[in-house]
């Protein structure tokens, strides 16, 4: 209040009361309540900074809780498993598209054999599919990985694979490689923020790290992480929303867990009569041998005689721990929530859905993990580009054109593997009725099955041949057409059930006409003479 409303108010208390009334609700109507640090916001009082400066305090420390919520909570883990199933699951299978099936097959077979561990890791104990396995679940516990190529000599083809954790990222180098850079987080950054190089730290045998790190160069690196803000350089664990809950989860089922414990067991107090020492002639002691309950423990059934005077209390905790099933679940609710999937995925627990809902939840799960499939499959695509390259500089790959045409080369697709169906009968005819109405087409419901849309139309054609000309109609069960509409184009064989069935229907036919022939000609006869 300033010295003018002080007047005010002094001349009237009225007109000073409506003053101010008026220039509280003029400042609320100003400021979001959000925004206020009145008692409810007290405490809640933060800094806009960048995404870098704001991240790299917290980064290592977030991380390693992270690291150790993995390796002790069973709630952690359900979650990272959800991830790692749907998100890569069995793998990816290659489709090459260049145009040419036999160079197709030639790219295929010779990424199956270079996916081996011997052929793909430099350390040669993993193979393609279990990397990147591996990289789904330390980008969702540290936050990202680092995927290097080498080119090496050994191995089927002159390149492999090196995976580097983001630790191993040495935030202390300060001076770049190339005048006019920058290093932020042990990453080499030009004008733009473009990343031109990592500092990758050297570990002894032992663990230790050595003075000098090693600098790689951008182009040899895939660095694979979320970013959130423009200005964000080095990676944030996913789990960073959700591990302060997972937390308290996991120390609430300790306290459960040890409160059953207790009231399970028998608890013995000893109430001594009698002093243990005392001062003088000690009048009050009791003759006989004297009981020492120092170190003393019970067993189930023991009966132990105490001294004279002596008595037992017996500590037996009440309660049990009756909220804890539903505490949990709303806490598992939320930690799948903070993390977009749902608690059917997380828990494995169906027990309170139906079809429609647990349908509806694969739908929406699905949408979260299409954006770690997105970024798992660029990784994939830059080592796929850069194996296609190595399998023409190795002179596997017969292409005169290879240089002028790479695009054409590069040419792919990854097939993942089918999910199981939740109800068959109804899948199958959503995929029938989608197929017919030209919501979906025969490819894309094969890739949905995760099978080669032309594999499966020779399969198919593989068996009707086969089964043509040992004179069975599977049309009926593959196509529900008989063979007659199949085979239209060609004669039916003469020992195909469908023939007699025909020849006779058509017999039938003709007696059937013979008969209404006849019928005719009375009657025509009849009306004859009635008209005579």
């Amino acid at each position: 209040m300033n010295w003018l409303d002080g007047i005010i108010g002094f001349i009237s208390p009225e007109w000073g009361a409506r003053r101010e009334a008026w220039r509280q609700s003029l400042t609320e109507m100003r400021n979001y309540d959000a925004g206020n640090y009145d008692r409810g916001n007290a405490n809640w009082r933060v800094l806009n900074q960048s995404a870098e400066f704001t991240d790299r305090y917290s980064r290592d420390n977030v991380r390693a809780r992270a690291r150790d919520l993995e390796r002790n909570s069973d709630m952690m883990n359900s979650v990272i498993g959800a991830y790692k199933r749907n998100v890569i699951g069995g793998g990816y299978a290659l489709q090459a598209k260049t145009g040419s099936d036999k160079t197709n097959e030639i790219i295929q077979t010779a990424w199956k054999k270079w996916c081996k561990k011997q052929n793909c890791d430099v350390t040669g104990t993993q193979s393609f599919t279990q990397m990147m396995r591996m990289c789904v679940k330390r980008k969702k516990v540290d936050g990202g990985i680092l995927i290097v190529k080498r080119y090496t000599k050994d191995g089927y083809l002159p390149f492999k694979l090196q995976t580097f954790e983001v630790d191993e990222l040495d935030n202390s180098q300060m001076l770049p490689k190339k005048k006019g850079n920058k290093v932020v987080g042990g990453i080499e950054m030009n004008e733009y923020n473009k990343p031109m190089g990592y500092w990758i730290r050297q570990y002894s045998v032992d663990g230790m790290a050595l003075s000098n790190p090693v600098y790689v160069d951008a182009k040899d690196v895939i660095f694979l992480y979320t970013k959130h803000r423009p200005s964000q350089v080095r990676e944030m664990s996913d789990m960073s929303p959700t591990i302060t809950r997972i937390r308290d989860a996991n120390e609430f089922m300790i306290a459960v867990s040890v409160k059953e414990r207790i009231a399970a067991c028998l608890s013995v107090f000893i109430k001594k009569q009698l002093p243990t020492t005392g001062i003088g002639r000690q009048n009050g002691s009791v003759p006989g041998p004297h009981q020492d309950y120092q170190g003393k423990s019970i067993a189930p059934g023991m009966i132990k005689e105490l001294n004279a005077g002596d008595e037992i209390q017996v500590v037996n905790p009440t309660g049990q721990a009756t909220d804890a099933a539903s505490y949990i679940k709303l806490q598992q609710r939320l930690v799948g929530a903070g993390q977009g999937i749902s608690y059917e995925a997380t828990s494995r627990d169906m027990s309170e859905s139906n079809y429609s809902s647990t349908r509806q939840g694969i739908i929406e799960d699905d949408m979260t993990y299409a954006e770690e499939k997105e970024m798992l499959m660029e990784v994939m695509d830059e080592i796929y580009e850069t194996f296609i390259i190595s399998l023409w500089l190795a002179e596997e790959l017969d292409a005169k054109d290879f240089w002028d045409n790479k695009d054409k080369y590069f040419e792919h697709a990854w097939i993942t593997a089918p999910k199981k169906w939740i109800d068959p009968q109804k899948e199958a005819n959503a995929n029938k009725i989608a197929l017919n109405t030209g919501q979906k087409t025969f490819k894309q419901i094969a890739a949905e099955q995760g099978r080669d849309w032309k594999e499966q139309i020779d399969e198919m054609a593989e068996v009707l041949e086969y089964a043509k000309d040992k004179g069975i109609d599977l049309g009926g069960v593959i196509f529900d057409q008989t063979a007659a509409e199949l085979y239209e184009d060609e004669e039916t064989p003469a020992d195909n059930p469908q023939q007699t069935d025909g020849n006779q229907t058509g017999e039938e036919t003709g007696q059937e006409s013979e008969e209404g022939d006849g019928a005719e000609e009375e009657g025509e006869t009849d009306n004859q003479g009635t008209d005579s």
